[in-house]
């Protein structure tokens, strides 16, 4: 099979969310963030593991998300819409149960017209200027929040613990909902490592349960194995790969794999220390990634393989993306749909 193998871990996965689950006390919650098809490793089979695990609240970003998620886990779980409520999703979210986090107040009254009766979650926004309701506007729906299923705001700056932001965005949520008996929720990965100040009623991780940043103690959920099609001997002086991008210094062995840039591996990551493995030796790729293939300097193998590995417990998403001068979201949210998927612990 000449397609590449990316081997979603199921176990490290569940293992992940247990380790953020672990970190809020008492009675705080933590759901799974499940959005962009489970960020792009498939939310099927994503929220069918942690919905077995004992996962029972779900985040997806729009409606159409949210039918994949139901299908997956059945009617015993919560799964909220971070979109909110479109002109066209009233019969949506009545037909599969999806909870809307209604982000304005035109959203909250279409909600009430439409879905009257119906659960329904609400949308701050604390200081991220994305998506939410402002103070201005949410104030006059006070009444109406203490229905609310659930009362979220999101950070902006969690990654950096030291950012005022922070502090600032709590002390804004604090004054928007103090006094509100709904649950409210303002820690995605990023607050949940910040610690019990901003876990409120629940936690709802993301990049974290998947092995990115910031939680750096994950395990890698997703391995990619690429096939080598094509090894050759490239002499001292010679060039490989498109504008002659890479000059061997010496005879090198040079393999060529089946996987580039339509598969999600970003072009910028070329030439930036980046390794494939052969167990645990580091191969570097070498030249420019082209839009189907890769190359890399095999030279210190006895033998050459069938595959080679780009991610693996040696070398993460975060890593991948520090070479692209990108972030991890963005590498597991592009991996391709002409890899070969396999899941451990389904």
């Amino acid at each position: 099979m000449t397609a590449a193998t990316l081997t979603i871990d199921l176990e490290a996965l569940c293992a992940n969310w247990s380790t953020l689950d672990a970190k809020s006390a008492g009675d705080v919650k933590t759901a799974a963030v499940v959005k962009a098809d489970g960020y792009g490793l498939d939310a099927a089979p994503i929220a069918r593991a942690l919905h077995k695990h004992g996962v029972r609240s779900f985040f997806v970003a729009v409606a159409e998300e949210g039918t994949k998620v139901r299908e997956a886990v059945g009617n015993d779980a919560d799964i909220y819409v971070f979109s909110g409520m479109m002109l066209t999703d009233a019969a949506h979210l009545k037909s599969h149960n999806l909870i809307p986090m209604l982000n304005a107040p035109k959203q909250l009254y279409q909600f009430r017209s439409e879905c009257s009766g119906a659960p329904f979650g609400i949308q701050l926004d604390t200081g991220m200027n994305r998506l939410g309701m402002e103070a201005e506007e949410f104030i006059p729906n006070r009444e109406v929040a203490q229905d609310a299923k659930l009362i979220i705001s999101h950070l902006a700056c969690a990654d950096d613990p030291d950012h005022p932001q922070n502090a600032q965005q709590l002390e804004q949520f604090h004054a928007m909902t103090d006094g509100l008996n709904a649950p409210k929720s303002l820690a995605a990965t990023g607050g949940t490592l910040l610690g019990a100040d901003y876990h409120f009623d629940m936690c709802r991780p993301g990049v974290g349960l998947y092995g990115g940043a910031p939680f750096q103690n994950a395990f890698p959920v997703a391995h990619l194995d690429i096939p080598v099609i094509q090894s050759r001997t490239v002499r001292a002086g010679e060039t490989v790969g498109y504008s002659a991008g890479w000059t061997a210094t010496k005879d090198a062995r040079v393999a060529t794999l089946a996987a580039g840039y339509a598969d999600g591996l970003i072009r910028a990551m070329g030439g930036n220390d980046v390794h494939l493995y052969a167990g645990d030796v580091a191969c570097p790729l070498i030249g420019r990634v082209s839009m189907d293939l890769l190359t890399v300097d095999v030279s210190q193998l006895d033998d050459v393989p069938d595959t080679l590995s780009l991610l693996n417990s040696h070398q993460t998403v975060d890593m991948l993306a520090d070479a692209a001068g990108t972030i991890g979201y963005e590498i597991l949210t592009s991996l391709g749909n002409r890899y070969a998927r396999r899941y451990i612990g389904e």
